[in-house]
């Protein structure tokens, strides 16, 4: 079963990849969306959300990146696909998937599942403007209202020749709420011959379990599972080869949890404004608690902080007092 992290608009961005990738289990990251409109981007704007660009298009840890781009120009896609193609990417991807209003009234994400034959264009635009040795995937949600043209949309785009399709198994109009239908992967792969990623509610190695049987998929994009527990790759990976199932949060002890959050805040601080970045670090924590017991006590001990330097010392005070056996270089 190959692993994909999955792209977080506002959550997990390079920082929380390099954290995540750090642990183990992921065999591939997509990054967030790149916004194309009407102009070819600079060099900075593509690294500046895939800053892996710069190391071979892979994390720290050696995980190969994806750079994924948004917009409802095939010409303009084009155009920007090659500029990114000269940046060597691991691959690029096409975000047909995206929920948020604000893209969607701009004619990108999800919206275009309602025009399958724009999807096949800007899919086939994109295929040509790229070299032959970067593979051109996409990921999509069932539709937009309604899964009525969720085949449709899976032929062009492999038509229109894709290597990959990730399929959110909602549509837009569904959100986030639970459950995913993962049965309606199982039918798309019944007309489609190219690979297909399953991606949607799957929290824990049961829920891995599950999705695979369902889908007859082998491969698999996790997102918010990964943040809530970053051990859940390297849980299916245990499952996979001893048949044991392990509890949600027994993958990465929570001693391990403390050196890796003093890696992502120190990514944090490196990149994010100082008055935001007490936030970037709660917001994890978040997740989490739902996991960690250690994470609900973290949160309600920084509910109230904002300042950076008190966070810093808080990590400092956390580490000491558990002295980690396993140093993470940061």
């Amino acid at each position: 079963m190959q692993i994909m992290l999955a792209p977080m608009e506002g959550l997990l961005d390079h920082t929380l990849r390099d954290v995540l990738t750090r642990v183990g289990g992921v065999d591939v990251c997509v990054s967030e969306f790149i916004r194309v409109t009407n102009t070819v981007l600079p060099r900075r704007a593509f690294e500046r959300v895939a800053p892996e660009l710069r190391n071979q298009s892979c994390t720290a840890a050696g995980v190969p990146v994806k750079v994924q781009l948004l917009g409802s120009d095939p010409i303009c896609l084009a155009d920007n696909a090659a500029a990114l193609a000269e940046l060597a990417p691991y691959g690029i991807d096409l975000n047909f998937g995206c929920p948020a209003k604000t893209v969607n009234q701009h004619r990108g994400g999800a919206v275009l599942l309602d025009e399958p034959e724009l999807v096949g264009q800007i899919v086939a635009a994109v295929r040509r403007a790229v070299p032959a040795h970067i593979p051109v995937s996409a990921k999509m949600r069932l539709g937009y209202n309604d899964d009525s043209r969720a085949e449709d949309c899976a032929l062009a785009i492999e038509a229109a020749g894709a290597s990959e399709l990730v399929v959110h198994a909602r549509t837009k109009a569904h959100g986030y709420r639970p459950p995913a239908y993962w049965d309606r992967i199982a039918d798309l792969r019944q007309h489609v011959r190219l690979p297909i990623v399953a991606n949607g509610e799957i929290w824990t190695v049961a829920d891995a379990l599950r999705c695979q049987e369902v889908t007859g998929c082998d491969r698999l994009m996790i997102g918010r599972g990964m943040v809530t527990d970053p051990g859940l790759a390297l849980a299916i990976a245990h499952q996979r080869r001893t048949g044991d199932v392990l509890s949600p949060g027994q993958g990465v002890a929570w001693t391990v949890m403390l050196a890796l959050m003093q890696v992502f805040w120190v990514g944090v601080s490196a990149r994010v404004a100082t008055r935001h970045r007490a936030g970037r670090l709660k917001q994890w924590l978040n997740y989490m608690r739902r996991v960690y017991p250690q994470a609900q006590q973290a949160f309600d001990d920084l509910r109230l902080v904002h300042d950076a330097d008190k966070i810093d010392a808080w990590l400092m005070a956390q580490q000491a007092e558990a002295a980690p056996a396993i140093l993470l270089g940061s």
